[in-house]
């Protein structure tokens, strides 16, 4: 029976390339001349933690880092981003979170608009991942036009993988 998969991933490396030239921005910005700033990226959590001495620094790294995620085709909808905290000092800190995988919450919202459709498709949770079969591909194609008509409610990247016929 032919299926494919529904997932919502980020791929690692470019997040990490995008880190990498944010940094590189930084480091040559006039502004930041002589600031304490930091920028880290843990492969590991897949989070970044920026840190700077002012808000209106740490603003800044944040909008160099979206940019140059954006521009790498990270889907900004990926990101979990925490509230600017205040640490020891004058610093401030953020930790921004990228989701890899659907949470059941939003697994299950997928699952909805795709019994909405009326088309004669299973849709069944898999872990992380949302599998879609049915006996016709034209309806998995059917389907795949649904959610990217409503991708916006659902508030995060969708990809459509495992194409099988």
């Amino acid at each position: 029976m032919p299926s494919f998969d529904i997932v919502s991933e980020v791929n690692v490396q470019e997040v990490d390339n995008a880190v990498n030239q944010a940094q590189k921005e930084i480091q040559s910005r006039y502004d930041f001349k002589g600031a304490k700033f930091e920028i880290l990226f843990d492969k590991t959590k897949c989070e970044v933690k920026l840190s700077a001495d002012e808000d209106s620094r740490l603003q800044a790294l944040y909008d160099v880092l979206t940019s140059k995620l954006f521009k790498r085709g990270v889907e900004l909808g990926s990101l979990d981003v925490g509230k600017p905290e205040q640490t020891g000092g004058m610093t401030r800190k953020q930790t921004i979170g990228i989701r890899q995988g659907l949470e059941t919450e939003k697994a299950k919202a997928v699952v909805k608009l795709i019994k909405e459709t009326k088309l004669k498709v299973d849709a069944a949770i898999q872990d992380k991942q949302v599998r879609v079969t049915a006996k016709k591909i034209d309806d998995l194609q059917e389907v795949i036009a649904k959610l990217r008509e409503n991708q916006g409610t659902l508030g995060i990247p969708l990809q459509y993988v495992n194409m099988r016929s």
